[in-house]
């Protein structure tokens, strides 16, 4: 301690002789500048004040989501690993096990807009300008279907969104009716005659669910390895590959990253939170077994509708726009170029 206490010492000794106005008072320090007090008063109340002029609308979202913010919450803000979820959790708040995201409990928009403003991205905090916060929070709006893939976010609009846990919340009233609590003189020592373990954690979040998963799967996938593959998909898949150009495709592997966490193409492909996508391009809607389709999906499904080029691109380019109710949240591939490149590797996985 002495140490340090003759740094701070001589630390205050240098100031008194450089300031002699503080002198008198407290020896140390100045006032902040004007420009200092903005750098740090930063915070975002709930009832707008400190919002910032700027906006941002989901598509633009999507993309800075992508850039900055994907690696750690998910393209779809659907969480990577143990880092948090941002969406979805919807009516668990009275589960053994809620899920806490923004759309399902935090109470006031200026929260989130807040704390994405002053600490995201993690490791870069405040390198975000008022434009990419209002868009990023606008995405995670879309992402909670708490607004649609036309929405632009702003001071102006801040208030056209209703939080649904908004009145979740009730007054901190422990200083007043827990007041006895904090009046009696507390137990240091020897408070109870035993102490004994009540309860165990039950929910760790912490074992991987691919493990047993994949050791389920090996035996069909081993079975299915044994099969004969007949003649005809044979012959037919050279035939496609030499079709298509290899630099789209390239390109379409690159933009398919943004759909990733939800579908799967490939060799030991499964469904996850969406189904597998192994030849699509040209098949029937919902003919992917083992995968619970929405209502809106069936009822194309049943109605004949069929993936070809033309509403495969359509549904690609506005998901919801293209079919009301889908379960896909995501916004949509702005660029046609995206779009057919998609396409384009989506045929390479013909079977």
């Amino acid at each position: 301690m002495s140490k340090y206490r003759n740094l701070i010492t001589a630390s205050g000794l240098a100031m008194l002789m450089a300031v002699p106005a503080f002198a008198e008072k407290y020896g140390l320090g100045r006032p902040a500048l004007p420009e200092e007090i903005a750098a740090w008063d930063v915070d975002v109340a709930p009832d707008g004040a400190g919002l910032p002029d700027g906006s941002g609308d989901v598509f633009t979202g999507e993309e800075v989501f992508a850039e900055k913010c994907a690696i750690c919450h998910g393209d779809f803000a659907e969480g990577v690993d143990n880092w948090p979820k941002l969406a979805g959790g919807m009516g668990t708040l009275d589960h053994d096990d809620p899920l806490k995201t923004v759309g399902s409990y935090w109470p006031y928009l200026s929260t989130t807009w807040d704390y994405v403003n002053r600490s995201m991205p993690f490791g870069a905090a405040q390198t975000l300008s008022a434009d990419e916060v209002y868009a990023i929070v606008a995405y995670i709006l879309y992402s909670n279907d708490l607004v649609d893939d036309e929405f632009e976010l702003s001071k102006e609009t801040f208030f056209d969104v209703e939080m649904p846990n908004a009145e979740g919340f009730i007054i901190d009233d422990r200083t007043t009716s827990e007041a006895h609590f904090w009046t009696d003189a507390p137990c240091m020592e020897n408070c109870k005659e035993s102490v004994e373990i009540t309860m165990r954690a039950m929910v760790l979040d912490v074992t991987p669910e691919e493990t047993n998963e994949a050791a389920a799967a090996a035996p069909a996938d081993e079975a299915k390895a044994e099969e004969p593959v007949s003649e005809p998909a044979a012959e037919a898949a050279p035939v496609q590959e030499a079709a298509l150009d290899p630099e789209l495709v390239a390109k379409g592997e690159k933009t398919f990253k943004k759909c990733k966490a939800c579908h799967q193409v490939g060799d030991g492909a499964k469904n996850k939170t969406g189904p597998i996508l192994n030849g699509i391009v040209g098949a029937p809607v919902g003919q992917v077994g083992g995968f619970k389709y929405s209502k809106p999906m069936k009822a194309a499904a049943e109605g004949g509708l069929v993936w070809d080029e033309a509403e495969l691109a359509a549904f690609l380019t506005k998901p919801k726009a293209y079919m009301k109710g889908t379960k896909m949240s995501f916004a949509g591939l702005k660029k046609d170029g995206d779009v057919e490149a998609v396409i384009a590797y989506l045929k390479s996985y013909a079977q």
